[in-house]
């Protein structure tokens, strides 16, 4: 016996109706469920289903139990799964849409139904980049109030591109056991390819660039299609001078772009602990980064990805770059500066096979091998501490009799007893298609030794990035850096800060000299110091 709908659930039904109007594509669901397995929710699970099949005619259910050849061809082991349009899709969902997820089960009615996955310009974009398949497991709840807007992101990804993507949306109160799989002990997680990409629910943009970039993204930055920008004022880099430039430009009323062509946060996005910076007393490099950038990004457009390739100075400055034109009343180059190398025979030729620049990057490769940190400054012992952490066995090679790092960092190596070889340097780095050992001078006893080691992690400073400087013909130091006066070049409009001038090499003042840049431009445009007598 069945009991008739209520007023108020008459009325919902009847909205659902209108929603499902006009669906012009049918939706073949399969249900496989094994009596004496999970059959509350298989339940749940067949009654939902019917309750919307009620409401249109575009839905075809069919039931297999777990032996039937359906489910060996598809490869279905739990109980109960949906499976949608197998034919167009490859969407499973390992429990029933109960609870929070009920909704999200609309949502992908309406999806598969209209053939739309009403994605974002933005969102499409950086879907369209992914060019290898990208196996998504989203672990939900029916209590979890977030998990239907992260489950919702996979599903329009499932739809936009079935051609590379397939889904499970697993239901950790049903499938307990691949929770405790994949350590899926709070949710919404997502996986894909087995790799954690996200924790939490995202924005529809950021789920997609995780899913790009195979690692969780906490900040989008929108492309532009633009092939000419207008601007009074072109940075060029985007570390924490560049990114503190634009904010202090464009609170002072100059309209301001950022052009990143690698990394946004340069060094310090590989920096695995940022210390004292002021505020934060310990913060992750890349928390940092990620907070400076979302602050710039309130303030100026940045441009990730792009190379300037020329610079023509003048009354307007022309900018060209990897993708487009900028027409600019002024320049700042915030280039940087890059690792510096060891110049000995192996370094090159077995960079990326064992020897390295970045422990945030590679060390976790290494965790319980036997590694060498080169360096003695702040970088060499913050990231041999991160390797210490991480379970390497590192040991610090310095070419001094002792370091140059603060006294608390030091005290930090001695204090997790990492051993120390100083008056030592590296003559070369040997191994056939990686890292197999290294050959170290004494510097003190003119004596060698071949020490065995699985990576060689380099920290020995950093060479200022010059060349666009060059290029364009400013004046440089003789240490090689940008010669500046009060952050001015040479050539007029054209401005320097940060690392790319030398000083002290710290993101305190770095960012200081992106305040100090700005200000001196904005000044400058006021009151042009070239046509001062």
């Amino acid at each position: 016996m069945t009991t008739s709908p209520q007023p108020n659930e008459q009325a919902i039904e009847r909205e659902l109706q209108k929603l499902f109007q006009g669906m012009d594509q049918e939706i073949p669901i399969i249900l496989f469920a094994q009596p004496g397995k999970n059959d509350v929710f298989s339940d749940a699970a067949r009654q939902a289903i019917r309750f919307f099949r009620r409401l249109t005619d575009k839905i075809v259910l069919r039931e297999f139990n777990l032996g039937h050849e359906a489910a060996v061809k598809n490869k279905v082991q739990n109980a109960p799964t949906i499976m949608f349009d197998p034919d167009r899709y490859h969407i499973q969902w390992l429990g029933a849409p109960i609870g929070e997820e009920g909704r999200l089960f609309l949502e992908a009615l309406l999806l598969m139904g209209f053939g739309r996955s009403n994605l974002s310009k933005d969102s499409e974009a950086v879907l369209n980049r992914i060019k290898s398949p990208r196996s998504i497991k989203v672990f939900v709840s029916p209590t979890c109030p977030y998990c239907p807007q992260q489950a919702l992101n996979a599903l329009k990804a499932a739809v936009a591109r079935p051609d590379l993507i397939s889904l499970q949306i697993i239901d950790i109160q049903a499938n307990p056991e691949l929770a405790e799989k994949y350590a899926a002990h709070s949710v919404p997680q997502t996986y894909a390819e087995d790799v954690l990409i996200a924790q939490g629910a995202q924005t529809e943009e950021l789920f997609m660039s995780s899913l790009e970039k195979m690692e969780q993204q906490t900040i989008f930055i929108p492309e532009s299609d633009a092939e000419e920008v207008a601007t009074d004022l072109v940075i060029v880099g985007g570390g924490p001078a560049g990114l503190t430039a634009g904010i202090y430009a464009a609170r002072s009323g100059l309209k301001s772009v950022v052009v990143e062509k690698g990394v946004l946060g340069g060094q310090v996005a590989t920096t695995p602990m940022v210390e004292n910076y002021p505020g934060l007393k310990q913060v992750g490099g890349k928390t940092l980064v990620d907070i400076m950038v979302s602050h710039a990004l309130e303030y100026v457009q940045i441009f990730p990805g792009e190379e300037v390739l020329q610079v023509t100075p003048g009354k307007p400055i022309i900018v060209k770059t990897s993708r487009r034109k900028f027409i600019t009343k002024t320049l700042l180059l915030a280039t940087g500066a890059t690792h510096r190398h060891l110049g000995v025979p192996g370094e090159a030729r077995l960079a990326g096979h064992g020897v390295s620049y970045c422990s945030t990057c590679d060390g976790p490769l290494f965790a319980g091998e036997k590694v060498v940190m080169v360096g003695g400054g702040n970088s060499a012992v913050t990231e041999a501490l991160h390797l210490k952490n991480i379970g390497a066995d590192v040991t610090m090679i310095h070419r001094g009799d002792r370091f140059k790092a603060q006294e608390v960092l030091t005290q930090q190596v001695i204090q997790n007893r990492i051993p120390v070889l100083f008056n030592t340097e590296i003559q070369e780095i040997r191994g056939k298609h990686q890292v197999e050992e290294i050959l170290v001078l004494n510097n003190k006893t003119n004596t060698t030794s071949a020490m065995k080691v699985s990576g060689v992690f380099i920290a020995i400073g950093y060479m200022p990035a010059t060349t666009l400087a060059q290029e364009i013909g400013l004046k440089l130091t003789d240490e090689g850096y940008l010669w500046n006066d009060r952050y001015r070049t040479n050539i007029p409009g054209i401005y320097a800060a940060g690392d790319v001038v030398g000083g002290f090499k710290q993101i305190v003042t770095a960012s200081g000299h992106g305040a100090g840049a700005a200000m001196t431009i904005f000044e400058d445009l006021i009151n042009p110091y070239w046509k001062q007598n």
